[in-house]
């Protein structure tokens, strides 16, 4: 679902969940309503997005530049029934109407975000054609393809405070609902094509729901149960900018973002914001592995950086391909494909022992099972050893254990039987039983303790 070129793309225009994130200054817009009464907006989270992080980000690094354009850096000004005419030409199935609310956002975008927008713009060749193809196969509006510059600034990585991840941030029982799998290695919410096919059935969903796309995407951000409630309390009535006022103030400024996103991207040369220039990335490929794999290992082997391996692979959390749990895939760049399937044996050799370090077996000898539970009425002796019980004799390996009869009787019997200890600070029955060579329901058996709280300071029987 996240990548960097789209990353800031998404932050400007609207909310999204990344690690640059910050509320700052400037996070809340004021409008004026019909009444004439002041109103305060919050601004999604996207556009918030530090630009810096994400000029660090491995495709903004590699692919792409700043244009030499000639365009004067000013917006120019334009009248309220100009804005209105060009949302009208937008070429869409949803409805994007004009307001104060929606002018707000035009105009952060077009002034305070120029360099941002620039940059979106060029981005939008990494991940655009992969929303559009999703979004096609569901015969969903093509517009939807800026969700995710609301929900992320379009990095695969971004995650939000509450916890959504991926370019359509998906919190984690919704992604799961809709097939994408979440565990401690992987999460397909960060998989640009998996997320993107689950968000399309997601919005086909909500539109069966409501058969409004201004209310599928105000229920994709605050939830469908949160949208029906606001519903409810307009008295049934199924329209967004009915149910404005019971909305809170982050999701009333985000169907009007949306429409400010879908405007900014379409006129941005009115505005004189110049697009960074692209260069798109060379060919990518996959492969299946089925056994456990590490980027380091690809990476040493195979030459390719780590950084363009978790560019193209950010569903894998650490690094770590699980392909023995099922097979998983890898992608790479098309020139390293044939070197990967050539040097395979190579890759998984390579530094296996301090690359992948979970133990399939862990021996666990007779030692270790006395120190645990030394008073076990069962002996237990190393393999290929006999413990031989007779009257009043233990036997070992043919031996007399002649400390077993002061166990049994004998005045030094008697004094350890007798052996007690003062309770420390802090102490509990299960640290004074391990430390004395005994068990918990002995002490309480030989104390007259019921529950498990001893007092500091008080003496207790160990034996």
């Amino acid at each position: 679902m996240k990548k960097k070129l789209f990353t800031l793309i998404a932050a400007m225009l609207f909310g999204g969940h990344y690690a640059a994130w910050a509320q700052t200054e400037g996070d809340e817009i004021t409008v004026t309503t019909v009444e004439g009464e002041k109103d305060i907006i919050e601004v999604p989270e996207g556009m918030l997005l530090q630009i810096d992080s994400l000029l660090n980000l491995y495709n903004s690094k590699t692919y792409l530049q700043d244009d030499d354009c000639h365009y004067r850096d000013l917006n120019p000004e334009f009248s309220t029934e100009t804005y209105i005419e060009r949302l009208k030409r937008i070429p869409s199935v949803m409805e994007m109407p004009y307001n104060d609310v929606v002018r707000k956002f035009i105009d952060r975008y077009a002034v305070r975000l120029r360099a941002s927008v620039s940059y979106m713009l060029g981005a939008a060749n990494f991940y655009m054609p992969i929303f559009e193809e999703a979004l096609e196969m569901y015969n969903l509006p093509l517009e939807l393809k800026y969700l995710p510059v609301i929900e992320s600034a379009l990095s695969p990585t971004a995650t939000s405070r509450v916890g959504a991840a991926g370019l359509w941030q998906f919190m984690l029982p919704t992604g799961k609902q809709y097939g994408l799998e979440v565990n401690s290695l992987v999460d397909e919410r960060r998989d640009p094509i998996k997320s993107s096919y689950a968000a399309a059935r997601y919005l086909r969903d909500l539109y069966r729901i409501y058969d409004d796309w201004n209310l599928v995407i105000a229920a994709y951000n605050y939830g469908p149960q949160n949208i029906n409630k606001a519903i409810h309390r307009a008295g049934g009535v199924k329209d967004y900018w009915a149910i404005y006022k019971y909305l809170p103030r982050e999701t009333q400024g985000y169907v009007p973002a949306f429409i400010a996103a879908n405007y900014i991207m379409t006129y941005y040369c009115e505005h004189n914001i110049c697009p960074m220039r692209t260069q798109i990335p060379a060919k990518s490929d996959t492969i299946v592995v089925n056994r456990d794999v590490h980027f380091k290992q690809i990476a040493a082997v195979t030459g390719i950086s780590m950084e363009e391996l978790r560019s193209l692979n950010p569903q894998y959390r650490r690094d770590i391909v699980n392909g023995y749990s099922k097979p998983s895939v890898i992608r790479l760049p098309q020139s390293y494909v044939n070197t990967f399937l050539d040097r395979e044996d190579s890759i998984y050799q390579y530094d296996v022992e301090n690359l992948l370090t979970k133990r399939a077996v862990v021996e666990v000898t007779a030692e270790d099972v006395r120190e645990a539970a030394p008073l076990r009425s069962t002996t237990l002796v190393p393999r290929g050893h006999q413990a031989t019980r007779s009257k009043g004799k233990n036997v070992q390996n043919g031996r007399h254990d002649k400390k077993h009869k002061n166990a049994r009787g004998g005045k030094n019997s008697r004094r350890e039987r007798s052996q007690s200890v003062t309770v420390k600070s802090g102490q509990t029955l299960s640290q004074i039983a391990r430390k004395n060579h005994t068990t918990v329901d002995k002490l309480k058996r030989l104390n007259g303790i019921k529950g498990n709280n001893i007092r500091a300071g008080k003496k207790i029987k160990v034996k």
